[in-house]
């Protein structure tokens, strides 16, 4: 009976090895075939970032922002995929304009409110190297997908920045930034600080618990 008992156990684990096994596998298999797609995606834009900015300019005219490619996941019937430009013209007013990746023209554009007016015009300063020229200089790395300008100076360095993201075949996105001044570009380091305070957290939870032991090793000796 105990042997019965003991197969039946075995026979459970292998088959929940196995489902887990086949979990796993279907899992890779599904974000294979999600990168898959956003190569054919990515690849078949034919207009770049760079080129998307001039063309939102001359529907536009003003300062780009900013530029992403905002890529059609087939859901929707309606959607296509679009580069989407952000312009911030001379007297203060945002355009959000519309490019068709394929031909370059002009799909649409609107007027957007902002709150950070004053934060980009400061961050636009003195910088030499503008949002098609920063892209320009990253698309060694891969197809340019987004670039945007950092106002908020997260890096804490007080150097005005692009923040730009490549994707090239068969690899995940990576992000880079570009000096607004030189044109330098680097590869974005990731913040830590919040990773840093959580070890430093469970280090201190690591002390308390050593605490308590030497505490209940006391009350043995007792």
């Amino acid at each position: 009976m105990k042997r019965n008992i003991v197969i039946a156990a075995v026979t459970a684990a292998a088959l929940v090895g196995g489902g887990a096994a086949t979990a796993l596998a279907t899992t890779g298999d599904d974000g294979a075939a999600q990168r898959g797609d956003d190569d054919a995606r990515v690849t078949s834009v034919k207009v770049s970032a760079g080129d998307a900015i001039a063309s939102a300019l001359k529907k536009a005219p003003g300062t780009a922002v900013s530029a992403e490619l905002d890529v059609a996941d087939g859901d929707d019937a309606g959607e296509r995929t679009a580069w989407e430009v952000d312009v911030l013209s001379g007297d203060g007013t945002w355009h959000s304009v519309r490019i068709d990746p394929s031909s370059g023209k002009v799909l649409g554009s609107q007027t957007d409110d902002e709150d950070d007016t004053a934060e980009v015009r400061a961050a636009l300063k003195g910088t030499s190297v503008d949002a098609a020229e920063a892209a320009r200089a990253a698309s060694g790395h891969g197809t340019v997908t987004s670039v945007e300008l950092d106002d908020d100076g997260d890096h804490g360095d007080g150097k005005p920045a692009w923040e730009v993201e490549t994707h090239a075949s068969g690899k995940a996105e990576q992000d880079w930034r570009v000096d607004a001044k030189s044109g330098k570009v680097t590869a974005d380091r990731p913040d830590h600080s919040d990773s840093d305070h959580a070890g430093s957290d469970d280090s201190d939870s690591g002390s308390d618990d050593s605490d308590s032991g030497s505490d209940d090793s006391a009350s043995d000796d007792d």
